[in-house]
């Protein structure tokens, strides 16, 4: 996986697979380019993440974990422009956290991990020339590099479906990649 920009921003539904897989710290680390989530995503996700009903809280303390050793970055708007422009999204879009994150994407030219079909969608009319990553992509990149053994990956895999509630849709690339690493 090769990453164009310096930057890639991680929209809430990213950020709550990769926590799902409970292996957040290591698959953020395999990203060749820094991670960020918005404020918007982080305010909103850590308090998603300490809701989860029967959980020891594990998804929150990896997602605490990687913005206190600096693998994950929280920004913030730094413009009049930006701010602007997440109003702008908030009304296309509808959420928040996908429009904070196109917003900051779109002013910074940083690439862009979502799931959410509505904003891909949305970021390719508004961006066309900056990238979008998916879960998917970012899981397999990790995969690969780090050697996850034969064990692991579809223990990842399947606790980002079960616990993440993510499936990918039909059409997407590695949906055959998913379903062979899942057996």
């Amino acid at each position: 996986m090769e990453i164009k920009h310096s930057h890639v921003v991680l929209d809430a539904c990213c950020v709550l697979n990769f926590c799902a897989s409970g292996h957040l710290i290591e698959i953020v680390k395999s990203v060749p380019a820094q991670v960020v989530v918005t404020e918007v995503v982080r305010e909103r996700e850590l308090l998603t993440l300490q809701r989860l009903t029967g959980e020891n809280n594990e998804d929150a303390n990896q997602f605490e974990t990687a913005i206190k050793k600096g693998l994950l970055s929280v920004i913030d708007f730094n413009s009049e422009n930006e701010e602007e422009t997440f109003v702008n999204y908030v009304f296309e879009l509808g959420d928040d956290g996908e429009s904070a994150t196109c917003a900051i994407a779109v002013h910074r030219e940083w690439a862009i991990a979502t799931d959410d079909k509505k904003a891909i969608s949305f970021f390719e009319r508004e961006a066309p020339h900056l990238q979008i990553l998916s879960t998917l992509e970012i899981v397999k990149h990790w995969s690969e590099t780090e050697d996850i053994s034969s064990a692991t990956l579809p223990s990842a895999l399947t606790a980002i479906q079960t616990r993440g509630h993510y499936m990918p849709h039909r059409n997407h690339p590695l949906r055959h990649w998913w379903e062979d690493k899942m057996q």
